[in-house]
């Protein structure tokens, strides 16, 4: 018997049994058991319920709906975090390059009082206490629709270098201590737009395993003398010794220079295996985060488009290392067809570096004075000022070009 039929005959059949007798109602409930094959139970249950309303203890209010299904009505809960506490938590995920609310909500309350001191935020007593007691969960949901609103790949650019191979030994990883500062990864980005002729710029990329601090700079092409200067002003930059380098298997690192340098200051120096990408995840995990998400896919070729993505990149070392968490992964253990991973606390690698006991007290003195100068909301307008930049000079490029290509073809 269909379901419609089913409710039809219930709401006829519940009518009678609700007003008759006793004795009435035993006739009523046969006939009923009959004609739907209910359990006698069950349909005694439903033609007693049949629109009504039902009180379960203090729970709520249960309404009765057809073959016995019920349905909680919504409870009107009182809101905890208001719209003036989600507007502020908005301004300061926004502020904070929309991370998520489980890396977000660790760093509030360090975040909160520098906003403050700069007068990016005014927070009264009870705001200020929401937001330090906000949970990751609650941060995601209250920011959902906001995250749909803020949503590139292409293929690598690696060209193997073959002479030098054997003298640079594959890393394995019983042989380097990443909990130790100062072993690092180095990659480049290729910023060709999908169109690889000619020369473009180049991103050196290179990340410490155990602090996550990342340092970028931007290079004219893939020449090693461009790649050696920029991996050399990058050490210099470090609050932390250079204890080994591990590359992939390109001819802009595998070469004399790079290998000379690394003999001379005794540096450990590795290669990845070949196209085994994940070999190098850390630094391949901040191609992503740090120079995609900031810089694009776009092609940038010319000198001022060089002299604007160092200028970013500039004061964004700043921002991505002392306001921006990340989470380490501390255990990966696979129950059935399940894999189970366990990270650290978020922590900025500003603070991994304090931490790390390997690093002198004076370099950590030095970050601590430049981090009081440093406000993460001005960091953050610098930042898209320079995007704007960066994107009004490669139209412009473009717009001339096109120029030159239709002058071209009239002459032709």
């Amino acid at each position: 018997m269909e379901l419609k039929v089913k409710k039809i005959i219930t709401n006829e059949i519940a009518k009678r049994y609700q007003k008759a007798r006793k004795k009435e109602k035993n006739n009523i409930l046969n006939e009923f058991c009959k004609l739907t094959n209910y359990n006698r139970m069950y349909a005694s249950y439903i033609l007693r319920n049949w629109n009504r309303k039902i009180y379960l203890r203090s729970n709520g209010k249960l309404i009765g709906d057809i073959a016995g299904e019920t349905k909680k009505a919504k409870r009107h809960k009182l809101r905890i975090y208001t719209d003036k506490v989600i507007n502020v938590l908005k301004k300061i995920w926004y502020i904070c390059d929309c991370i998520c609310g489980k890396r977000l909500a660790p760093i509030l309350k360090e975040i909160v009082p520098i906003l403050e001191k700069h007068k990016e935020i005014t927070l009264d007593d009870k705001t200020r206490d929401l937001l330090f007691k906000i949970s990751p969960a609650t941060i995601d949901r209250a920011l959902k629709e906001e995250r749909k609103l803020c949503t590139l790949k292409t293929k690598g650019k690696t060209k193997p270098a073959i002479l030098l191979k054997h003298q640079i030994p594959i890393r394995t990883f019983s042989e380097w201590d990443d909990k130790k500062a100062g072993f690092v990864e180095v990659d480049l980005v290729s910023h060709d737009g999908g169109e690889i002729h000619g020369d473009f710029i180049q991103t050196l990329d290179l990340t410490d395993i155990a602090t996550t601090w990342t340092e970028t700079r931007a290079v004219k092409n893939k020449a090693q003398i461009w790649v050696f200067e920029a991996l050399e002003d990058i050490i210099k930059q470090l609050p932390f010794k250079i204890l080994g380098i591990d590359s992939d298997n390109g001819s802009e690192f595998i070469n004399n220079h790079l290998l000379k340098f690394c003999l001379k200051e005794k540096i450990t120096f590795t290669r990845t295996r070949p196209y085994r990408k994940n070999d190098n995840c850390f630094v391949e995990q901040k191609n992503y985060s740090i120079v995609r998400r900031y810089v694009g896919y776009y092609r940038y070729d010319t000198e001022e488009e060089l002299n604007f993505l160092n200028k970013l990149y500039k004061v964004l070392r700043l921002y991505t290392n002392f306001f921006l968490p990340t989470m380490k992964l501390v255990s990966k253990t696979r129950i059935g067809s399940r894999v189970s991973r366990k990270y650290d606390k978020p922590k900025t690698p500003y603070q991994r570096v304090l931490e790390s006991a390997e690093i002198p007290e004076e370099n950590k003195m030095r970050l601590r004075s430049l981090y009081k100068t440093l406000n993460p909301a001005e960091l953050k307008r610098q930042i898209e000022e320079l995007q704007e930049k960066l994107l009004n000079c490669m139209k412009k490029r473009d717009k001339i070009r096109e120029v030159e290509r239709d002058m071209c073809i009239l002459v032709r």
